[in-house]
């Protein structure tokens, strides 16, 4: 499975948290986070408590400090809570809606994409099925911007989810080797 490490200060020094799963509540081990090491896996990292507020995807690799962290898309500068993205080698496969509950145009996506409204002529999406795989979405074009985390499972509603001002604009499948 997947191993993090999270650290108080910058360059692996103070204090340290040693995670194989997922922790709800990482300020309950460390004060706060100054650097990660990613030692098998790949993870989620989230800004608030029970993975809730702005995500960041992890690989494999030494996180020196949250500036550099920021540098490479990251939009926060805190980190309570982290999830473990399981190993998975099989089909990809999702359906993306243009309303809630499975309403209006909807499109099958079994690859990356880029730009939805260019491929899809679909201004806006409000709900999806992840059939098969681990994806990320994304608030802009090509992949940039703030950034999701979707598991296979029914998602009827993002503004339910709490992501009623926010348009996904891309999308891409999670195939590192977590």
């Amino acid at each position: 499975m997947g191993k993090i490490i999270f650290y108080e200060d910058r360059n692996f020094q103070g204090r340290s948290y040693d995670c194989m799963s997922d922790c709800s509540d990482i300020s309950s081990y460390l004060s706060r986070v100054g650097s990660i090491r990613v030692e098998s896996g790949c993870f989620m990292v989230y800004e608030r408590n029970s993975y809730m507020g702005n995500q960041f995807f992890l690989r494999r690799g030494e996180y020196h400090d949250m500036q550099r962290m920021m540098s490479m898309g990251m939009m926060f500068d805190t980190i309570r809570s982290c999830r473990m993205i399981p190993p998975y080698r099989g089909s990809y496969r999702m359906r993306i809606y243009e309303r809630d509950n499975f309403g209006g145009q909807m499109h099958e996506v079994m690859d990356d994409c880029d730009n939805i409204m260019e491929r899809y002529r679909m201004s806006d999406w409000q709900s999806c099925h992840v059939m098969d795989g681990h994806w990320l979405f994304y608030e802009q074009p090509h992949y940039r911007g703030r950034m999701w985390y979707f598991r296979p499972g029914e998602y009827r509603s993002f503004r339910d989810m709490g992501y009623s001002n926010m348009r996904f604009i891309s999308m891409r499948r999670i195939t590192d080797m977590c």
